[in-house]
């Protein structure tokens, strides 16, 4: 009987050791799924959208990038859109140039916040009908609109949309800013030694 129970109680822990196993497994494969997704309408437009994708790297945010053409892959754009926020995505950076109409197509099919950013191509009119064609959105259909050829903002935008629900991301969102100000200082001391 005292061989039953200790081997019980061993099948119980094992149990038990098997379940948290199985958490601590589950944990690091959602830690390793992305939160963010970069698209973009061609590969010509990866140079530009590389800088988003850096910024969340140093931010240590898991993240995808796509090519999506809204033009020319529609029924990818729309399964993309559709399916985004059930993989687990959280926020989307789009980046089009010339009619730039993928961050607000993306947006029109998918209640997470997209990020568009204009980008200046060679279809493009210097960026403006990119930027025009991002950021003159209908009512209801709301697109986070970045500068021409403005990353490396989304990606910080990126993060601080996710640092609403983490303390860890928004301490080194606040690092961040405060190093460019310290960087600041620093180029101010050494305009002082030049003078």
């Amino acid at each position: 009987m005292v061989i039953t129970q200790k081997s019980t109680k061993k099948t119980t822990n094992e149990k038990k050791t098997s379940t948290l196993n199985l958490i601590d497994e589950k944990k690091q494969q959602q830690a390793s799924l992305p939160v963010v997704s970069i698209i973009m309408g061609s590969d010509s437009d990866l140079d530009i959208m590389r800088e988003a994708s850096q910024i969340l790297n140093d931010f240590d945010v898991q993240h995808e990038i796509k090519i999506i053409s809204a033009h020319r892959t529609p029924a990818l754009m729309y399964d993309f859109a559709q399916n985004a926020g059930v993989r687990g995505i959280k926020v989307i950076i789009a980046g089009a140039g010339g009619s730039a109409h993928l961050p607000g197509m993306v947006a029109s099919l998918t209640p997470l916040p997209v990020i568009g950013v204009p980008i200046r191509s060679l279809s493009s009119i210097n960026g403006m009908d990119s930027l025009l064609s991002i950021v003159q959105m209908p009512p209801g259909v709301p697109v986070a609109t970045m500068a021409i050829n403005g990353a490396k903002n989304a990606g910080i935008f990126a993060c601080s949309i996710l640092a609403t629900n983490s303390k860890e991301l928004s301490l080194k969102i606040i690092h961040y800013k405060k190093q460019m100000g310290e960087n600041v200082m620093l180029k101010n001391e050494k305009l002082k030694d030049a003078q």
